[in-house]
């Protein structure tokens, strides 16, 4: 058997994890940390959040807890087995171990076990399978430690039955594919296959699950390959994607985007030929306003607002900024710069700071200007000189413009 050692495997024992521990021994519980957290301190990584499993049920950690004083958190865990403790200022969600009676491909019904092998089973890939003991010792009933090392993505046991358990897993094997794996194109046929009978078990997953999934996909590697899966296994359709996306365009955006931390929805929008794209996939995902915003906003203009030929290549964006009436268009405009692939031009627009209008219709009352409808004129006149100047006339020039008007 393995033990693990590694200095982020050590950096778990708070006084937290150091008392729970405690408690489950004195009970001969058996606790482990479970699942993604091993994947991640496997590969060297501190794990971002840590789940542990364990042999004693709800209502005996309840009572060890109760008993011990130490504070619950309520957060409807109960039914599919979890409670949360808290203790040192720290969560620790602890689930019993279970095996799904009923699933129906979005929820599973559970009973409890103390078999570990049994809960390994109905985890959905191998490398998500493993358990960890406190003294670091590794229990890996799939090989998962194995593929982790060769970086493969393999359902655990039948990729089939593991699907039909929960459709949405298709879609976490194309994130994981996304985050482990080394090189596109490297699946099992048996697997595509799996998928690709099983593809419409998709649309009965709701939105919100799908665009969780979707999003981390989009920023993973490999991503202009696993969409073209998408597509290839039939599964595009069924998460709001358009039938005829443009595969072209976006194996070009993502491969000029992958260095400049572009959101999620910019690169997704690279399939989209119009704007009834990006409606359709708001109607089956549910993704936010400003998601929805940043998408229409990127297929209206990626195709007109560009970098100007001769000295100032900046400007169009800084004009269309300074007439913007919206929130948030800077951000908007630096996602398209992104989309377009203009890494010189992004950097120099992040450290633009948008200059603000020097004359006031104060100014202009103390020159005798008094009629509002007139300020407002000679407003609207002095705003498009200081545009042509670039930014660059102050009040003083500009006020003697007005002379000139």
């Amino acid at each position: 058997t393995m033990r693990l050692q590694a200095p982020q495997f050590q950096a778990l024992f708070t006084p937290g994890l150091r008392s729970v521990a405690e408690l489950f021994e004195k009970k001969n519980y058996e606790l482990r940390i479970a699942g993604g957290a091993v994947r991640d301190l496997l590969s060297g990584v501190t794990p971002q959040d840590i789940d542990f499993a364990t042999t004693a049920t709800p209502a005996e950690m309840k009572e060890m807890f109760t008993a011990a004083g130490v504070r619950l958190i309520n957060n409807k865990g109960e039914k599919h087995g979890t409670i949360t403790a808290r203790l040192h200022e720290q969560n620790f969600e602890i689930t019993t171990l279970r095996i799904d009676v009923v699933t129906d491909g979005r929820h599973a019904e559970v009973e409890f076990t103390t078999d570990w092998h049994k809960d390994a089973e109905r985890r959905d890939l191998t490398v998500n399978s493993m358990f960890l003991g406190l003294d670091g010792t590794l229990y890996d009933f799939f090989n998962g430690y194995e593929d982790l090392k060769s970086k493969k993505i393999r359902f655990v046991g039948k990729a089939a039955e593991r699907i039909q358990e929960d459709y949405l897993r298709i879609l976490r094997y194309f994130r994981f594919y996304g985050r482990i794996a080394e090189k596109p194109g490297d699946h099992e046929p048996n697997t595509l296959q799996a998928i690709r009978e099983n593809a419409k078990g998709l649309a009965g997953i709701s939105g919100e699950r799908i665009w969780v999934e979707l999003k981390k996909i989009l920023l993973g590697n490999h991503v202009s390959h696993l969409v073209q899966l998408m597509y290839e296994l039939d599964i595009a359709q069924y998460i709001g994607l358009p039938l005829d996306g443009n595969l072209e365009e976006f194996a070009r955006v993502t491969k000029n985007i992958q260095n400049l931390s572009p959101k999620p929805m910019t690169a997704l929008t690279s399939l989209f030929k119009g704007k009834d794209d990006v409606t359709n996939l708001d109607l089956r995902l549910k993704i936010s306003k400003e998601e929805k915003n940043l998408g229409l906003f990127l297929v209206k203009h990626r195709q007109e607002l560009t970098k100007a030929p001769g000295p100032e290549p900046l400007r169009p964006y800084q004009d269309f900024l300074m007439d913007s009436r919206e929130a948030n268009t800077n951000s908007k405009i630096l996602e398209l710069l992104k989309y377009q692939g203009e890494e010189q031009l992004l950097k120099e627009m992040q450290e633009w700071t948008v200059p603000s209008f020097p004359v006031s219709g104060h100014d202009l009352r103390k020159m005798g200007v008094s009629s509002g409808k007139e300020i407002g004129t000679a407003l609207q006149q002095l705003r498009e000189e200081w545009k042509k100047s670039g930014y660059h006339m102050d009040k003083e020039e500009l006020l003697s413009c007005l002379k000139k008007l």
